[in-house]
């Protein structure tokens, strides 16, 4: 298995946005507004992974897109891996370089918003030494405008090298 981590490019948003719908359904239907539900299309998915090209990480393995991460400033705004990548090594490499992103733009601490009902990636990040600080609304952004969204505000510190004094 080849993994390569690279820069989203515009010629990815249509495989970007069908991990993006299929992984955003698992995770949040049952556990959102029908309202939001109504307004997350398939085509809802390609606008916005077009839209978002430049925050956009993609993991690929064997040459095929298995995940990607969108980093808005010390946000890990979203995060999918393809359902047949998941339980593989492929979401915490993704993850890893999420944080690596984040760090990079000299935040000490990042963030991220899961649905309470959405156990499973509630349990990843758990695993991978994010902390739950509780529940706050998430403003999920639409054509229509925000749908405010209960969701649980995850956070890790990240280690950034100090330099060396010589």
């Amino acid at each position: 298995m080849s993994m390569v981590i690279r820069a989203g490019l515009p010629a990815d948003v249509p495989a970007v946005a069908e991990i993006w719908n299929d992984g955003w359904r698992d995770g949040h239907l049952g556990h959102v507004s029908e309202g939001l539900v109504a307004v997350r299309t398939p085509e809802s998915f390609v606008e916005r992974a077009g839209s978002a090209v430049s925050d956009t990480t993609v993991v690929t393995v064997d040459g095929v897109i298995a995940g990607f991460a969108m980093i808005v400033a010390d946000e890990v705004e979203q995060f999918y891996v393809a359902g047949d990548h998941r339980g593989t090594k492929v979401a915490d490499t993704l993850l890893a370089e999420a944080e690596r992103l984040v760090a990079a733009q000299d935040y000490h601490a990042a963030w991220l918003a899961v649905v309470p009902g959405n156990t499973r990636a509630r349990r990843f990040y758990e695993r991978n030494d994010w902390a739950d600080r509780g529940r706050f609304v998430y403003c999920a952004d639409t054509l229509s405008g925000k749908i405010p969204v209960t969701a649980h505000r995850y956070t890790k510190q990240l280690v950034t090298e100090e330099p060396t004094i010589r």
